[in-house]
């Protein structure tokens, strides 16, 4: 009996659009939701070392928005974690993030704060840098990404005196995977 070519042949081709057919079904299934929000780090005369929790920052996710773009809603939200967190001096011009030692941000779902989780954090922080970018904590963050906001709270620890008020930007970049609707 003899065999053909063909069998293997065609074995292998559906085998390859199999794969390729996965991988295009996961990559409509995975995609980023990019937040950005601002707050301060007020003056002060206090002395290294000072721990200060500033007041928390609501923001306004565009999830909502991302979630219809990728024909998915708040719903069918499985996995989200952090990919990226950069803060940017913005205010005062030519300030940079010399008098912070340290930073850790938490994310909860409403300003009471009962229920953050740290989000990311960077200790040391590197002198001389306008924008620094913070290590994620893993955290899983289905619950605050599925409405429309989330608070941000901040911890700093100060490395000299602040001299005047600091406007400093977060720019947030989150993972999500999702099922379709």
């Amino acid at each position: 009996m003899k065999k053909s070519l063909f069998t293997p042949i065609l074995f292998v081709l559906v085998l390859l659009l199999g794969i390729v057919g996965c991988k295009k079904i996961e990559n409509l299934l995975s995609f980023q939701v990019n937040d950005s929000s601002s707050f301060v780090v007020p003056a002060s005369g206090l002395l290294n070392t000072t721990v200060l929790s500033l007041p928390g920052a609501t923001v306004n996710s565009s999830s909502s928005g991302t979630y219809s773009a990728n024909n998915t809603s708040a719903d069918y939200v499985q996995d989200v974690t952090l990919d990226r967190l950069a803060l940017t001096v913005t205010d005062p011009a030519g300030q940079n993030f010399d008098f912070l030692k340290s930073v850790k941000i938490y994310i909860a779902s409403d300003n009471s704060g009962t229920n953050k989780t740290l989000l990311a954090s960077l200790s040391p922080v590197p002198t001389g840098q306008i924008s620094i970018n913070l290590t994620p904590s893993g955290a899983k963050l289905d619950l605050y990404l599925r409405s429309g906001s989330y608070t941000l709270f901040t911890d700093v620890e100060v490395a000299q005196p602040v001299r005047q008020n600091t406007t400093v930007r977060a720019d947030s970049r989150f993972n999500v995977k999702a099922r379709l609707k």
